[in-house]
């Protein structure tokens, strides 16, 4: 009896399981896409990731003999899954010349006049300088106008210079912009390139960044003291002339806390007031009583520095011609500073992971049968670390005609460091690609987090920002904060992690990671990818969208 019922339940369940695995068996063979995604493999990225951030790299500084390794290794493996050269004359390779500055901190001043009475500053406590033009040596003097954040955003209704005379004059500026912007608004008029192109705009000759307590958490001075070990970049087009470059300001820098004090002697404003100001978006432009006098001079250099480019051909024959591009940046630091004894920026998070990420998701459809509709590009870019250079140079000089280029998918940093339940989509809320990258993150049974950093300014922190700015719709995916286990914080992990290991030594392969959850980013990016390149409707920016409007028209 109790053998034949045992009989009995050992056939039913086979009969339930054997069912369920063979729809599952037959939803994999019906959707390709769930048979590619179960290819990424935990192994797989742990393998390149400890290749990438491996010291023998010696932190993958762009223009060094260590991100060669790094970009001839991801050439390497998009060969090995046969994915077709992109690049410069039928290479993997996009070759981007560079000049790199360094300042002369002995011949490098800043001085204040006020009353007739000179103040000096003194390089490293006050202020610093950094990338400006391409110019070995610049000087400029001119009075100084504060101008709250530097923003004209007729769309926000909101202007800082309205009613101040700039012409000639140096501007100081605060980090960020307004708390009550949209995130991806608040970023985007963050963005220091457009902070200065507003200046030339309103006539100035110069400016100062100042900095704020906020600033002070986010990056603070000491910290950017420590990162001037590595050189600024510009990148030069075919014809040698710098892109960014603003002739018409003749110096700028960057002031501590204690340099924003001295600025604003004798003008009747405290500095706490301006911060508080402009927390409550409520800034307020005024002429400052003082003149400044910057020279700066730098030390330069002309290298090159390769982005990575492979391609993989859509099947379908109206669409091929269309490419969704997915980019990760193979660079970091390179040799700086030693922390504890150490001075190798290994990056193994920032971006060894998503570089990784990218390589497997590459193999992911290179095995796929039949493939996407439309082309993937996967494009691994050089000089991130500098100001996203490797990718705005690709997003002005593509391999492949600029309008064939439908969407940009951005894998920056991805952490592994807690199980993945949630996603945050940088970029969200301007394009029909939310429309994808909701479903994707619905197949794979993911929440949707808004950004929780705000004040970070993370959408033009990473490539997809230099996609952009040259009308192609963007999302930047990165990892979220939700957690069902109480014992795992990942907020916390998260900020800590931005305080501690950030653009330091310890981010090698020595942190406790979760790969398991990095396959899970890589799939939801895969995912991502497929469905752009699946769906008949080219991506497009929303009706009267700011970016669309804006930079849509250059495509």
């Amino acid at each position: 009896m109790n053998g034949q019922r045992i009989g009995r339940m050992l056939l039913l369940g086979f009969l339930l399981f054997g069912d369920r695995a063979g729809l599952v068996a037959a939803r994999a063979a019906s959707d390709p896409a769930d048979e590619a995604m179960s290819q990424i493999r935990p192994e797989a990225i742990r393998a390149d990731m400890r290749f990438l951030a491996d010291d023998l790299l010696e932190g993958r500084g762009p223009g060094t003999r260590g991100h060669e390794i790094a970009a001839r290794f991801v050439a390497a493996r998009f060969e090995a899954d046969g994915l077709e050269p992109a690049g410069d004359n039928g290479t993997y390779f996009q070759f981007i010349p560079f000049r790199s500055f360094h300042p002369d901190e002995k011949q490098t001043s800043l001085t204040l006049v006020r009353g007739g009475k000179e103040e000096t500053l003194v390089f490293r406590r006050d202020f610093i300088t950094y990338r400006q033009t391409t110019r070995k040596e610049t000087s400029v003097e001119a009075p100084v106008v504060y101008v709250g954040y530097g923003i004209t955003a007729p769309d926000q209704a909101y202007d800082d210079y309205q009613g101040i005379d700039a012409k000639g004059k140096i501007v100081a500026f605060l980090y960020g912009a307004p708390a009550k912007f949209e995130s991806t608004m608040r970023a985007h008029y963050s963005f220091r390139t457009l902070k200065a192109a507003n200046a030339v705009a309103h006539g100035a000759v110069g400016f100062f960044y100042l900095h704020t307590p906020d600033q002070e958490h986010i990056y603070s001075f000491a910290d950017q003291m420590h990162e001037m070990a590595f050189s600024d970049f510009h990148w030069l087009n075919p014809d040698g002339i710098p892109g960014d470059d603003f002739e018409q300001l003749r110096g700028y820098s960057i002031l501590s806390l204690d340099g924003v004090s001295k600025l604003l002697a004798g003008s009747g404003k405290t500095p706490e007031e301006l911060f508080l100001a402009a927390k409550e978006s409520k800034t307020a432009s005024f002429i400052l009583p003082v003149t400044a006098r910057i020279h700066v001079v730098d030390h330069t250099e002309d290298l090159r520095s390769p982005n990575v480019v492979a391609r993989l051909r859509g099947s379908d024959p109206a669409l091929r011609d269309e490419y969704v591009v997915l980019t990760a940046h193979s660079d970091h630091l390179g040799i700086g500073d030693p922390v504890d004894g150490d001075n190798i920026y290994n990056g193994a998070i920032d971006d060894a992971s998503g570089t990784a990420c990218l390589i497997e998701i590459a193999k992911a459809f290179s095995g796929m049968s039949p493939r996407p509709r439309r082309s993937i590009l996967f494009v691994s870019t050089t000089a991130e670390e500098k100001g996203m250079l490797g990718s705005d140079y690709f997003a002005h000089y593509p391999t492949v005609p600029r309008d064939s280029i439908v969407a940009d998918v951005d894998i920056d940093g991805e952490p592994g460091l807690w199980p993945m339940e949630d996603v945050i989509l940088f970029g969200s809320g301007h394009s029909t690609l939310d429309l994808s990258a909701k479903e994707a993150a619905r197949r794979m049974g993911l929440d949707v987090t808004a950004d929780p950093w705000p004040e970070q300014g993370e959408f033009v922190r990473q490539d997809g920002y230099s996609f952009v700015r040259q009308g192609v719709p963007t999302i930047e995916p990165d990892v979220g904060i939700k957690s069902s286990d109480p014992q795992i914080k990942p907020r916390e992990i998260a900020e800590f992690w931005n305080d501690h290991i950030y653009h330091t030594p310890k981010d090698d392969m020595k942190q406790k990671f979760d790969f398991e959850a990095s396959v899970k980013y890589a799939q939801f990016n895969f995912l991502l990818g497929y469905l752009l390149a699946q769906n008949t409707e080219r991506p497009a920016w929303n009706p009267g969208d700011f970016f669309g409007e804006t930079y849509g028209k250059k495509k």
